[in-house]
């Protein structure tokens, strides 16, 4: 059931929007009538037109407990505490960490798919992370992020190439790039590891331990359950490690520093 929903939702069909727009119809028809006869005290405003949006009264006014919600303003804090030289973002969402970041300093991103808009405070870059960067970035960066990103590398939904290895790829470019004892800020699914083709990777926590040994020291790790709790600055125990810190689909965020 859950393969099809994901697939529905994939070609753009949402049933529970579809349900809560039918169930607007009657409310939307009678404030239209509403304000075709109503009389105001002041200049006539214009004219009414039609532009319907039937199903937003059923709907919360904003998800404060999503995934994303918390996952951003929680590592947005934490670079602005921080306070780094020159940050690189790849791959995480423009429209919410990346926006954080800009409001209070310049930040560098990159993303496999291009972006048109110009924005001051951030410079973009379309790039490839699974390839070798510039020889020219190598040790340039004090601080990097990359949430809820590399567990899409090599499964080619945003146009990326095939590779399995992607995210490792990744993860040992994002290595080069920062300077010594650099912060590397790092979001993906935690769970059973397992990839769901061709949405994401989820991975096992000791599995990303052992990715992580030699190359970075765990300074945090904080993760958000099954149940969109968020739980900061935890112990790596080693048994709530063996099991995902009991999350199926939760998501895990490391704070990272380069050996």
């Amino acid at each position: 059931m859950k393969i099809i929903a994901r697939t529905i939702l994939g070609l753009g069909f949402n049933p529970i929007q579809l349900f809560n727009s039918l169930k607007g119809i009657p409310a939307f028809i009678s404030d239209y009538i509403k304000i075709s006869n109503a009389k105001s005290e002041y200049p006539k405003f214009g004219e009414i037109s039609i532009s319907p949006f039937l199903g937003d009264r059923y709907e919360q006014g904003g998800d404060m407990k999503s995934v994303y919600f918390q996952q951003d303003l929680f590592v947005a804090q934490q670079v602005y505490k921080n306070n780094p030289v020159r940050h690189l973002d790849i791959g995480s969402r423009t429209d919410g960490f990346v926006a954080h970041i800009a409001t209070f300093r310049e930040i560098d991103v990159v993303d496999i798919r291009a972006i048109n808009s110009i924005v001051p405070n951030i410079q973009f870059r379309q790039s490839d992370m699974m390839k070798k960067p510039d020889q020219t970035l190598y040790d340039k960066y004090d601080s990097i992020s990359s949430l809820h990103a590399i567990e899409h590398f090599g499964l080619g939904r945003y146009g990326d190439p095939i590779d399995l290895d992607g995210h490792i790829k990744a993860i040992n470019n994002i290595f080069g790039l920062l300077i010594n004892k650099g912060l590397f800020y790092f979001a993906v699914p935690i769970g059973t590891q397992r990839i769901e083709f061709n949405a994401h990777r989820v991975f096992a926590v000791k599995y990303l331990l052992d990715i992580f040994k030699d190359k970075f020291v765990v300074e945090s790790f904080t993760y958000i359950d099954d149940n969109k709790n968020i739980f900061m600055h935890q112990d790596l125990n080693p048994e709530q490690v063996e099991n995902n810190f009991g999350c199926k689909y939760g998501c895990g965020i490391f704070i990272l520093r380069k050996i």
